[in-house]
């Protein structure tokens, strides 16, 4: 049934978008400059501007030509600012030409914001249709942030409903796909954001991350190695850059707001423009923490890793993503160490207890007659259940399945009383403090850690209906509050990624280090879910086999040339240690093919 409220956001778009195809047109700007353009840094856009090579308004024309192509074949833009942003590059060359001075270190630069970031007179509805029509009075902190130094913002990028799961659909604006597969999700919850940045569209994105929301839709549509078709996102440690005037999530966990770029030198001038910006508001929760330059990175560093975290097997590909990364780095002295992944499970409970303490009701609050996508199925499915369906539920599947780890996920799902809501909360302090104190400093001391993103590459649409649980790779870290960046890799190579005749033979159990009381770990041997592995790699001797096959998500046939980044987590308070890795490994891995460039993509999704 046709909604009005959708047509006439969908219609609204299409008109300014095609406003935007005709501003371009009419700039005139030859098709070399363009790309010269979008081929450049941040630090060379701002350069070009000082040097006359180009204008703002050059620059900011080009990345709008690069963001319509990108909304063309993905679906990724919410807002459309485009008229705006030609004005403000306009009123930018003026002030340019008149006093031979630039506004700030991002004058000039063409910003896209994720939709949950609110800029005046413009809808803030991270996907719910019954936010539409509701202008938001003043600019987010860091958009007027991003303004006041010369940013000028193009667009907002399309989110999941209510941001809790990586498919990235809602009913108001519709599905993304991923720039390399439009079979495939672009991740999310920052997964227009991700979509943008990887044709060129954008020179610099803000997303927001609680729970993986940066990290998987970067991982899922990075390119690597060249500037023009990157995309890298890090996840700062928390309150390093502002979320005023953003929607906020549920305090048990904190959500942390970062940049997400094309290169890794985009990345680190990003956090060294904003690290330590005054806020215009009052802030004192915010650091004045400027981005340090005078950490001693001379020594060689201790780097551990771990090839999967046994919540679910890593795939292949992405346990050949991590040991290409350990190879790259040793061959630049650097010390590496093998380790026992922590329980995953158990921090992923932990983030369950927490944020389904109110039982969802407020987040479902919001959908009013929207439906509820599909990927929030199994995410919001225990607090709906009687108290005894759940328990009998988790009865069956540990005694017919034998899924342990299914049970105490699914077990926590479910409304809180405040006596227990500070309970988890307490837990969640402990585990923190004992995994900090294992990685970081008496047991370990290492200084970063290299893991897989997930068990698999980008997954089909649809898929998180069941598998939203396998962003536990990435949300462990948010109830540890590490930061941590994403680099590119590799990419999906059949002949190298397939799953090997004995994968279901092999053991599956390991060692995890799991948080036991204050400052405590203990390691113990675990089993990854039999329910999630089947779900991701099919039906096998060690797996249930009911009268139905699944179709396996990963598949390295269907997923060639996806990309495969990796996750690398560094301690609380050391953002700048985190990204001197992400350089170091980004330079010692060397080109990665296939091509790159804005086209690049565009030759990979024909065919052609």
């Amino acid at each position: 049934m046709p909604n009005p409220t959708i047509d006439k956001k969908q219609q609204l778009r299409a008109k300014l978008i095609d406003k935007g195809r005709s501003a371009v047109e009419a700039e005139g700007t030859n098709s070399a400059l363009r790309h010269r353009i979008i081929s450049s840094n941040l630090r060379d856009l701002v350069g070009g501007i000082t040097k006359h090579e180009w204008t703002a308004t050059q620059v900011v024309t080009a990345f709008i030509a690069q963001a319509i192509k990108a909304h063309d074949l993905t679906n990724c833009l919410t807002e459309i600012l485009f008229e705006p942003a030609l004005k403000a590059a306009g009123e930018l060359d003026d002030y340019f030409n008149q006093t031979g001075q630039l506004r700030g270190p991002l004058h000039g630069v063409p910003f896209t914001f994720k939709d949950q970031y609110e800029i005046k007179g413009y809808d803030n509805t991270i996907g719910f249709t019954h936010w539409a029509d509701q202008h938001a009075n003043q600019d987010a902190e860091l958009v007027a942030l991003a303004r006041s130094l010369g940013g000028v913002v193009i667009a907002k990028t399309n989110v999941p409903q209510t941001m809790l799961s990586f498919e990235c659909d809602n009913p108001l604006w519709g599905k993304t796909t991923n720039p390399y597969n439009e079979s495939n999700t672009a991740g999310g919850s920052s997964g227009g954001e991700a979509a943008v940045l990887r044709f060129g569209g954008s020179a610099l994105g803000m997303g927001s991350d609680i729970g993986g929301s940066l990290r998987i839709p970067t991982s899922y549509s990075v390119e690597a190695q060249s500037a023009s078709s990157v995309s890298i996102s890090f996840s700062p440690i928390l309150k390093y850059i502002y979320n005023v005037g953003c929607v906020p999530g549920f305090t048990g966990i904190t959500t942390v707001y970062g940049p997400m770029a094309r290169s890794v030198a985009d990345v680190k001038y990003a956090c060294e423009v904003f690290f330590g910006q005054q806020a215009t508001v009052p802030a004192a929760t915010l650091p004045p923490v400027k981005y340090r330059t005078d950490l001693d990175l001379s020594k060689p560093l201790k780097i551990g890793y771990f090839k999967t975290d046994r919540f679910v097997r890593a795939s292949p590909a992405c346990q050949r993503a991590v040991l290409e990364s350990v190879e790259a780095l040793k061959g630049k002295g650097h010390i590496i160490e093998e380790i026992s992944p922590p329980d995953i499970a158990e921090l992923l409970k932990l983030f369950v207890e927490l944020s389904s303490a109110d039982g969802y009701n407020t987040m479902l609050s919001h959908l009013q007659s929207d439906k509820q996508e599909p990927a929030l199925f199994l995410v919001t499915l225990g607090p709906r259940l009687p108290a005894f369906v759940r328990a009998l539920s988790n009865l069956l599947v540990r005694l017919f399945i034998n899924d342990t780890t299914f049970t105490r996920l699914f077990g926590a799902s479910r409304p809180r009383t405040v006596s227990e809501l500070w309970a988890s909360s307490a837990a969640r302090l402990a585990a923190d403090s004992a995994l900090q104190n294992h990685l970081w400093s008496q047991t370990l001391n290492l200084d970063v850690l290299i893991c897989p993103v997930q068990a698999v590459p980008a997954i089909p649409h649809g898929a998180t209906k069941t598998l939203t649980p396998i962003a536990a790779s990435t949300l462990a870290w948010n109830v540890v509050e590490c930061p941590v960046g994403i680099v590119p890799v590799t990419h999906v190579q059949p002949d190298k990624d397939a799953l090997p005749a004995d994968w279901f033979e092999k053991p599956t159990a390991g060692p995890v280090i799991r948080p036991s009381g204050e400052n405590k770990v203990v390691e113990v041997e675990v089993e990854p879910s039999p329910l999630f592995e089947r779900a991701v790699y099919g039906s096998g001797t060690r797996l249930l086999q009911p009268l139905d096959e699944p179709v396996p998500v990963y598949d390295a046939e269907k997923m060639k040339g996806l990309p495969v980044g990796v996750q690398i987590v560094g301690k609380p308070w050391e953002d700048e240690k985190v990204i001197y890795v992400m350089e170091v490994l980004d330079e010692a891995l060397g080109k990665r093919e296939p091509g790159f460039g804005p086209s690049a993509n565009e030759v990979w999704r024909t065919g052609t």
